[in-house]
């Protein structure tokens, strides 16, 4: 009896799992469903490394994280990311190793007498922080700063790997994550926020995003997941307000998920908003000092975010707890009313909010600055300006909405779909008005391809005589790859001839005509501490390798320390001098071939910056050197 009993449980037990109802999200099943779509494929083998999680994403972000150092290190000169964003951070870790407080998030040495209030987070500096202050224990401070910058990108890519390879078993099983996290380590291994030296906040974004993707598809919508994405959520708009229409997009997919499914959904919407309002509040009174509780900004975590998520997070979760909600016609209507209330509450807590938050931009700075910011241009500007890149930015976003509207249309994982769509489209919409958004729908373009790729290969395997699905398995997995697509547009617009191993190196370098090096920092430390005028690109190094003060650095709370240094290449010599002694500047750092200088040299061809460039130096400015050094000309200030 006990043996056919036993039988009788195995037999029962085979047959759940050939039904698919497990889909290889047990760790303990002695089979596991690969593959995706309808074309299921079991494969046997209890506890096989390669189907397990941790073991393969460890693998693949080891052979990444060795492949990113060995390219990079080699050949590094500096240890710190040239992007601006990655010097002002290593700049704001300093300060806060140096004694300034957690809650003052004032750049002192930026902008005007009074400094520059950053929009940042500590929630990012404080691990670059820790991981600076271990390696100082046994190892010089700029070292100590220089292996941080290297471990912190690499640990973050980690970070992102994990959600990325649960999002893509979770969708379709072992294949499909495997695909994932091959597609995934070629989106990190190209990307710029992912190499050794990226300390800002974008990379931590993207994880955080990947997160809340990985729980939203959770087919049995467990509590925990729906949990960690309500927490993720919080953390993403904490670290920087662009992941807001991210979020709002995944809130969006939460009520309506309860709305639809009701009670077998509750518990999971219950979660998502209680674990949203607490974490968002923890973030809020953690980093926001509190003589700015009631101010409202839209670039950080402020009031204005903050009470707009907990109350929607705080509104779901009521809504998800009330008794009477078995009729799905009921829920939408208390779901349309709840989001009305909400709309009137950003109304009239953050109105400001609800546009463009670089609306308030002087008209001058969106000219000369933010206009020639490469990736702040949309994507008409650069269909425009650089049609043969719009393919490596836009084509796998593109083609990933097709794909999820497909799948819905063909009724096949249609409620993965449906989130999957949510989340693409707003990121895509974000992209199309400016072109650094497209990072977050590249990344979000990995499950619904990975799950394409998996059923066009289940196919392939079972038709192999069949040429046809070979070629479209190849052609797919290209076309999920957003460098293969700007390889085809350099090649397509230049020749053969101008594609070369270096196509794919994501040397993080500034823009071409910026100057500054060793001998123009040497030089300007040999000055008495004072207030440099510069172009804003050069702003973040001086402050990080001088003791002054820079005017001016490419950030848009900086605008009286930017439109002064504007004003002062734009007037005439003798009306100049006027914008300098009022700004306090002791030295002036001249750029010629900068792109920012070249316009003003254009635009008012009788102005200071334009008398540099033909040597024509007013008596008040006095060369430190005879030439240039690392391309700067550098004047020291001569007052009366």
């Amino acid at each position: 009896t006990r043996r056919f009993t036993a039988l009788l449980f195995l037999g029962k037990v085979k047959a759940r799992f050939r039904a698919g109802i497990f889909r290889g999200e047990n760790a303990k099943a002695p089979e596991i469903m690969v593959g995706g779509g309808e074309d299921m494929q079991v494969v046997s083998g209890r506890g096989a490394i390669s189907s397990r999680l941790a073991p393969v994403v460890m693998i693949y972000w080891l052979a990444i994280s060795i492949m990113a150092l060995v390219i990079k290190l080699p050949t590094a000169t500096d240890l710190i990311g040239a992007d601006n964003d990655d010097i002002m951070r290593l700049v704001e870790v300093r300060d806060l190793l140096g004694g300034q407080s957690w809650f003052d998030m004032m750049q002192y040495r930026l902008g005007l007498a009074d400094g520059t209030l950053m929009h940042w987070s500590r929630l990012v500096d404080l691990p670059i922080a820790a991981l600076i202050k271990f390696f100082s224990l046994f190892m010089a401070m700029p070292l100590a700063e220089g292996v941080a910058a290297t471990v912190w990108p690499l640990l973050v890519s980690f970070l992102l790997f994990l959600p990325l390879g649960l999002a893509g078993r979770r969708i379709g099983g072992v294949v499909t994550m495997h695909l994932a996290l091959g597609i995934g380590a070629i989106f990190v291994f190209t990307n710029i926020k992912f190499q050794p030296g990226a300390i800002d906040h974008h990379n931590v974004q993207l994880a955080l995003a990947m997160w809340v993707t990985a729980m939203l598809v959770d087919p049995q919508y467990r509590r925990s997941s729906y949990a960690v994405a309500g927490i993720a959520a919080a953390l993403a708009i904490a670290v920087g307000a662009e992941t807001v229409p991210f979020v709002a997009a995944a809130c969006i997919c939460v009520v309506l998920q309860w709305a639809w499914h009701g009670r077998s959904f509750a518990g999971a919407a219950k979660a998502f908003g209680l674990c949203l309002t607490l974490a968002i509040s923890d973030a809020f009174f953690a980093t926001v000092p509190p003589y700015r509780y009631a101010v409202v900004t839209c670039d950080n975590l402020s009031f204005g975010f903050y009470s707009l998520t907990a109350i929607g997070g705080a509104g779901l979760f009521i809504l998800a707890s009330l008794p009477l909600t078995d009729k799905r016609l009921l829920r939408f209507g208390m779901l349309a009313v709840a989001g009305i209330a909400l709309l009137a509450a950003a109304r009239a807590i953050a109105p400001e909010c609800l546009g463009n938050p670089l609306a308030n931009l002087d008209p001058l700075l969106v000219e000369l600055w933010l206009n020639g910011v490469t990736e702040a241009r949309s994507l008409v500007a650069e269909m425009r300006d650089t049609p043969e890149l719009v393919g490596s930015f836009y084509a796998v976003g593109l083609f990933a909405i097709l794909v999820c509207l497909a799948r819905i249309a063909c009724r096949s994982k249609v409620e993965t779909h449906v989130v999957l769509l949510v989340l693409l489209l707003v990121s895509f919409a974000v992209a199309a008005i400016q072109v650094r958004g497209t990072i977050f729908s590249n990344l979000l373009s990995i499950l619904p391809l990975s799950l394409l790729i998996a059923d066009i290969r289940v196919r392939a395997n079972a038709d192999r005589n069949n040429p046809g699905l070979a070629a479209a398995y190849i052609v797919t997995v290209l076309a999920s790859v957003p460098v293969v697509w700007g390889v085809a547009g350099i090649l397509i617009k230049e020749g053969v001839g101008s594609v070369d191993l270096n196509i794919l190196s994501t040397d993080n370098a500034g823009e071409e005509g910026e100057c500054g090096g060793p001998q123009t920092w040497s030089a300007l430390n040999a000055l008495p501490v004072g207030v440099i005028a510069s172009p804003s690109n050069s702003g973040a190094e001086i402050i990080r390798f001088t003791r002054h003060r820079a005017l001016s650095a490419p950030y848009h709370r900086n605008q009286g320390g930017m439109l002064t240094e504007l004003h002062i290449g734009l007037a005439q010599p003798d009306e100049a001098k006027a914008f300098i002694d009022g700004a306090g500047v002791t030295a002036l750092t001249f750029c010629k071939s900068d792109p920012q200088t070249e316009r003003l040299i254009a635009m008012k061809p009788d102005g200071l910056y334009a008398a540099l460039a033909r040597s024509d130096v007013p008596p008040y400015l006095q060369p430190v050197a005879t030439g240039p050094l690392d391309g700067f000309m550098i004047y020291r200030v001569v007052r009366d």
